[in-house]
């Protein structure tokens, strides 16, 4: 008998006992605190979709483990009860833990994993080059290595990566800055947008191929002027925030603001984040400009008070990365190392990480608006409108 229906029941049973007891805490949130009450039955009984639950494990119960960053974002939590909750349906024993943004912690945490000998280790960075030495531990221990959503670098111990299309997600916030701006048009007519940029984290690899999709669209309109940075600060190093921390992006913003733009005429903020739109819009919100002038504002995670503030046209857009999908990639990956397959990879070209040119599964983010997040989000079953608006 196939032992997925049982453990699929455990998690179930699982999730009820703890139901009022998980909180996600979107610290990269200003405008709300949201308890996250885990899936509902009808998404633990999709939790096996594109998980090959035909291939049970082999002999006595393999362990994973997963170390994920932090608490302080709502869509880490979901990575790591997804990855969770799939792993478990197929009958592999999981080690989930957050490290609370302390790279020593999650050293730690890793080393523990290794004594403990889980048979794969899954792990979404802090800082992704100061890993390097635990990851030799591992690699020497033969313990399979899939870095999740960001690159492991300067190891050889890393064998796949499991990421959403990282540069995409910039080409598309460039798109649309692009777009709803008329950009083109304004080109042509020799009218200009003041714009400032609020980028990812320098110790995240991702961040940089964000930006460059960012720039690959709005370069030649800063060239010829159509896009105007009054502070200048247009280069990754200038406008990187560390940790992707919204209170940072509100510091950086209320900076900008009093030098730059003390009439309110900042016409576009490019945030790589939407923690960084929480920050942003504090900052404008406390300078009291007349209301309705506030620049468009982009972002990314697609987190649920983004949507409320995209609802409430607040913010204008965000990136939507379906969690649940990268989650299923990086379990078919888990279990075809676990279980001696082939993981399917469609990119073996962009991600080197200074040592090796990573294997990887890309995912396809998505642009979400006022006019798509009810279509989208919403009757895709990844939020309910009760978790989005009650």
């Amino acid at each position: 008998m196939k032992k997925c229906a049982f453990f699929l029941i455990l998690i179930i049973f699982a999730y009820n006992i703890c139901l009022t007891g998980c909180s996600v805490f979107s610290g990269s949130s200003g405008s709300s605190t949201d308890e996250w009450n885990g899936p509902d039955e009808d998404y633990l009984a999709q939790l096996s979709e594109q998980v090959d639950d035909t291939a049970e494990p082999q002999g006595e119960q393999k362990r994973v483990g997963v170390a994920m960053p932090t608490k302080t974002s709502e869509r880490w939590i979901n990575d790591g009860m997804n990855i969770k909750a799939k792993l478990e349906t197929l009958g592999y024993e999981v080690d989930l833990q957050y490290a609370d943004d302390d790279i020593d912690l999650q050293v730690s945490q890793i080393e523990s994993m290794i004594r403990n000998e889980v048979n794969c280790l899954v792990i979404a960075s802090i800082d992704s080059t100061r890993l390097t030495g635990v990851l030799a531990q591992a690699r020497e221990a033969g313990i399979a290595v899939i870095a999740y959503d960001r690159l492991l670098m300067d190891t050889d111990a890393v064998s796949y990566y499991a990421t959403f299309d990282n540069k995409a997600v910039g080409t598309l916030i460039g798109t649309y800055i692009a777009d709803k701006m008329k950009l083109a048009e304004a080109s042509q007519a020799g009218k200009s947008y003041t714009i400032e940029f609020f980028m990812g984290s320098p110790d995240d690899n991702n961040a940089v191929f964000l930006y460059n999709g960012i720039m690959e669209v709005l370069k030649p309109y800063l060239k010829d002027g159509t896009l105007v940075c009054r502070s200048g600060k247009t280069d990754f190093d200038e406008t990187c925030i560390l940790r992707w921390s919204e209170d940072t992006a509100e510091e950086i913003c209320t900076e900008l603001i009093n030098e730059y733009y003390p009439e309110g005429d900042l016409d576009i903020a490019c945030s790589a984040f939407d923690g960084f739109a929480y920050g942003i819009l504090k900052a404008w919100n406390k300078q009291h400009f007349p209301e309705g002038k506030r620049p468009l504002i982009t972002g990314q995670d697609a987190e649920k008070p983004a949507i409320r503030d995209i609802a409430e046209h607040k913010m204008d857009m965000t990136i939507y990365k379906d969690t649940r999908v990268l989650a299923s990639k990086c379990v078919t990956m888990v279990q075809a190392l676990l279980e001696n397959g082939e993981p399917e990879i469609n990119d073996t070209t962009q991600y080197n990480n200074n040592v090796l040119t990573v294997p990887s599964y890309l995912c396809e983010p998505v642009v979400i608006d006022a006019d798509n997040f009810e279509d989208i989000l919403i009757g895709g079953g990844y939020y309910t409108k009760e978790q989005l608006f009650d």
